[in-house]
C-alpha cells in the first residue's frame, strides 16, 4: 500500500479536507475531527467531551442507534469515535462501493444529533461503567495516572474519560451547550483514506459542515516542565504497575523523531536495553516497554512495567541504572539502525490498515497540521543521527524531571520509597 498521495483542500466555508488515496485499496474511511477534548474542559464539566461523543450515537434527526447500526453494517462497515485530550473524532469505514453510506452516517451524527435527556441519561450509565472498568484494568489505568501526575496543575492532566461524580451530574442541556459552542467552524476538519473521490468528499463536507459556523478555537497554553515526583496509588491487583517517565517535545518540535528513537532504544521490542536488563537478565518484571504519548505542545517519554511487590524497588532502580548507563556510554555499534528498522517496520505494518492510516492522518493534522505520507515519515526516521539521539537524550532524561507512579497493593517499602535513589 505504498505510493499513496495526500491531497489538502478546504470547503468554501473553510473546513479543511485532507485525503489520502491509497492505490489498490478496497475500503473507504471518513472522519470528522473536532478540535476539542479533555484538556479544554473546566473542572465543573470534566468528562463532558467523552459523554457527548457517546451520546450523539444515540439518535439523530433521522435515525436511532439501531437504524445506524443496520445501515452501517449492511454497507459492510463500522461506525465509531474516540475522545482524546485535544480532539474528538467520529469515523466510518466501509468497502469502497458503499463509501456514500460511511459519509452519510458520519455526517449525520456530527451535524444532526438530538442530544435529548433520555439519551443522555442512558449513555451516562454506559460511560460510568466504562470509567469503572478502566479503573479495574491496571495496565490501562497506569497510563492515566502517570499523565495526571506528570502534568499536575495543567489541563493536560485531565484524562479523556473524566470524573465519575461530575459525569453523573451532567445533563443534556450541558451537552447541548458544549456542542453548540465547540462543534463549529473553525474547530471542524474532514479526513479520508482509502479509495476516495476527492471532489465528492469536498462536496459532502460542504453540504454537511459549512452551515456549522460561528465557533472559536480553544485557547491553550503549553505546560511548564514538571519537577521530579514519586506517587504511590493504592490498587487491588496482585501485580504492581509502574510508570517512569519524563516530559518531552510537542508535535511540531524538530527533535520529535529523535525523541522517538531514544524511546525505541530504551524500550521498544525484546532486544531493547530495558527488556534485556530488567526482564531477561534479572527476571524482575512480566512486561516492560517504553512509549511516547504525543500532544500538540508537549509529550511524555515513559517506561511501563508490571511486577510483583517484592520486585518493584529493584526493577525501578534497574531502569534508572540502564538510563544512566545509556547517557554515560552512548549508543552501541548498530544500535540506532536496529531501532530505526524496528520503528519503520511497525509503521509499515500499521499502514496496511486503512483505519490506522485514517487515524494517523487525522491526529497528525489536528496536532500540528502535518500531512505526512508514509514515505516521508520513513525518510524522517532515516535522517536521525547518533548525535541527534544522544543530544536529545541528554536534554530529556533528567533526574530532576523523572516522574514515577506505582499502582498496586504495595508493601511499606514501596509506599514510603525515597525516589532520590533513582539517580541518573
Amino acid at each position: 500500500m505504498s505510493g499513496s498521495t495526500i491531497t489538502s483542500s478546504s470547503t468554501s466555508g473553510g473546513v479543511p479536507v485532507v485525503v489520502e488515496n491509497i492505490p489498490g485499496s478496497q475500503s473507504a474511511a471518513f472522519m470528522i475531527g473536532v478540535a476539542t477534548g479533555s484538556r479544554d474542559e473546566h473542572p465543573e464539566i470534566f468528562g463532558l467531551s467523552h459523554l457527548l461523543e457517546h451520546t450523539v450515537f444515540r439518535e439523530t434527526e433521522t435515525r436511532d442507534s439501531y437504524q445506524m447500526a443496520k445501515e452501517m453494517e449492511g454497507a459492510g462497515g463500522e461506525l465509531n469515535a474516540f475522545t482524546g485530550r485535544e480532539m474528538t473524532a467520529f469515523y466510518g469505514i466501509t468497502i469502497k462501493e458503499t463509501a456514500p453510506t460511511a459519509m452519510d452516517m458520519v455526517g449525520d451524527i456530527v451535524a444532526h444529533p438530538k442530544i435529548n435527556e433520555e439519551d443522555t441519561e442512558l449513555e451516562k450509565k454506559i460511560v460510568l461503567q466504562e470509567l469503572s472498568m478502566i479503573r479495574n484494568e491496571p495496565d490501562s489505568y497506569i497510563h492515566d495516572l502517570f499523565e495526571s501526575t506528570l502534568w499536575r496543575g495543567h489541563p493536560l492532566c485531565q484524562d479523556e474519560g473524566g470524573d465519575e461524580k461530575i459525569v453523573a451530574g451532567l445533563t443534556s442541556a450541558d451537552l447541548r451547550a458544549y456542542y453548540d459552542e465547540k462543534y463549529r467552524i473553525p474547530n471542524l476538519a474532514v479526513y479520508a483514506a482509502g479509495s476516495i473521490d476527492v471532489d465528492e468528499t469536498v462536496r459532502w463536507a460542504e453540504e454537511t459542515l459549512d452551515g456549522m459556523s460561528g465557533g472559536a478555537r480553544n485557547q491553550r497554553s503549553a505546560p511548564s516542565a514538571p519537577k521530579s515526583e514519586y506517587r504511590f496509588v493504592k490498587g487491588d491487583a496482585e501485580h504492581c504497575h509502574v510508570a517512569m517517565g519524563f516530559p518531552s517535545y510537542g508535535a511540531s518540535h524538530p527533535d520529535r523523531m529523535a525523541a522517538s528513537m531514544v524511546s525505541a532504544v530504551l524500550g521498544s521490542g525484546t532486544s531493547s536495553r530495558l527488556f534485556q536488563a530488567v526482564r531477561e537478565k534479572k527476571a524482575l518484571v512480566y512486561s516492560i516497554y517504553t512509549t511516547v504519548s504525543q500532544n500538540s505542545d508537549a509529550s511524555s517519554l515513559t517506561s511501563y512495567m508490571s511486577c510483583t511487590d517484592k520486585n518493584v524497588v529493584e526493577a525501578m532502580e534497574t531502569v534508572a541504572t540502564v538510563i544512566s548507563g545509556f547517557l554515560r556510554e552512548g549508543l552501541e555499534k548498530g544500535e540506532l539502525e536496529r531501532a530505526k528498522r524496528l520503528v519503520k517496520g511497525a509503521n509499515v505494518r500499521n499502514m496496511e490498515s486503512t483505519e490506522h492510516r485514517l487515524y494517523r492522518l487525522g491526529v497528525n493534522h489536528m496536532l500540528n497540521g502535518s500531512t505526512e505520507t508514509l514515505e516521508e515519515r520513513l525518510s524522517r526516521i532515516d535522517a536521525v543521527t547518533e548525535d541527534d539521539v544522544m543530544r536529545v537524550a541528554d536534554d530529556l532524561l533528567r533526574a530532576d524531571r523523572l516522574n514515577t507512579v506505582v499502582l498496586g497493593k504495595g508493601n511499606r517499602e514501596i509506599r514510603k520509597y525515597d525516589a532520590s535513589a533513582l539517580t541518573l
